[in-house]
């Protein structure tokens, strides 16, 4: 389990990994980041209190890099990926592992069941649980078991990592699909079970929610410019959204300056009808039965939607055209988050 800045949910984290019963015995390895918030101080009376919990330093609090950290320190013949910003369902291992040994599997993931506690938070996860928020990905929603591009964290076998290699630590975002990449393409499986969820905790702010998606986009951007046909077409859909929008205002701008006019004009304002198709799709989503129970929820849900697309939007172009270097997601920064109830 990477941590950084999650002392507002490291507990009930924990607790949902201790709580597993995998008929062996189990171990948790925390890599700790630089946290600010008192998150380093809670993992260490947790570990003083559990001897099951290992503590290892993860000073450039990078995720790949501390999973690789947690993963050489690992003793067991099965790593069982964790959030600090989620919680494991009751049977989940134990599930998961009968899930490997039956469809003889590399890696096994399940269900991300985002939910929230405040309106803002809720509409995120109303997001993330809908087709309309990130694309499709089986572990937003899936029903259907069966082979997967990737895996929601992931329950793996030691032994193919250690042919594989570990995660790529030059990848700050996404190295986990690059991962399950690597894993499909030297022949094994990896597998979605709908039966396995994973409790997971969205952003709490508008800003922190833009930088994490700016970030991400950013980062599936480099990915495009490193394994080009490998990704999936779902991933375009963002960037030409913002490119959409931005000709959009280009045109009206055009018009309004007299510069497109006559068959000319006419012709370029047909880039109004998909950004038209979009704010039709956003406020149904919005207004129908999975934008919320209240007009709060609702307003919630029709901002969030354009934040998550446009920020990873004009994070893959970015990516797309610089690549990433060392973009980092700055959302877990400083975070000072309230305590869950």
């Amino acid at each position: 389990m990477p941590v950084l800045n999650e002392r507002a949910y490291l507990r009930r984290a924990v607790e949902s990994v201790l709580a597993q019963e995998t008929g062996g015995p189990i171990e948790l390895i925390l890599a700790l980041a630089p946290s600010t918030d008192g998150t380093t101080e809670l993992a260490r009376e947790l570990a003083a209190g559990d001897p099951r919990i290992v503590l290892v330093a993860n000073p450039a609090a990078d995720i790949p890099v501390g999973l690789n950290l947690a993963i050489r320190m690992g003793r067991y013949p099965t790593i069982v990926r964790v959030d600090a910003h989620s919680e494991l369902a009751e049977g989940y291992t134990r599930r998961a592992l009968a899930t490997l040994s039956r469809v003889r599997a590399a890696n096994v993931g399940g269900v991300m069941r985002a939910d929230g506690r405040t309106p803002f938070q809720r509409a995120v996860a109303r997001a993330y649980n809908s087709p309309f928020g990130l694309g499709g990905g089986a572990y937003h929603g899936g029903t259907v078991e069966g082979e997967a591009e990737s895996a929601y964290l992931g329950v793996l076998r030691r032994s193919v990592l250690d042919e594989v290699g570990l995660f790529d630590e030059s990848i700050r975002r996404g190295e986990d699909w690059e991962l399950n990449l690597r894993i499909r393409r030297s022949g094994y499986r990896v597998w979605f079970d709908p039966e396995l969820s994973v409790t997971y905790w969205p952003r709490e702010s508008w800003s922190r929610l833009a930088r994490q998606f700016v970030a991400t986009g950013r980062w599936r951007g480099e990915l495009v410019r490193r394994f080009g046909r490998g990704n999936s077409l779902r991933f375009f859909a963002p960037p030409l959204l913002v490119i959409t929008l931005l000709a959009a205002v280009l045109v009206a701008g055009g018009q309004a300056t007299g510069i497109l006019s006559g068959l000319v004009g006419l012709a370029a304002a047909l880039v109004y009808l998909p950004v038209a198709a979009y704010v039709v799709l956003i406020l149904s989503v919005a207004l129908g039965r999975n934008g919320g129970s209240g007009w709060r929820d609702r307003m919630w849900t029709a901002a969030v939607l354009p934040t998550m697309h446009l920020s990873w939007g004009a994070g893959f172009l970015i990516g797309i055209l610089r690549g990433a270097h060392d973009a980092v997601d700055t959302s877990r920064l400083g975070q000072r988050n309230t305590p869950l109830p």
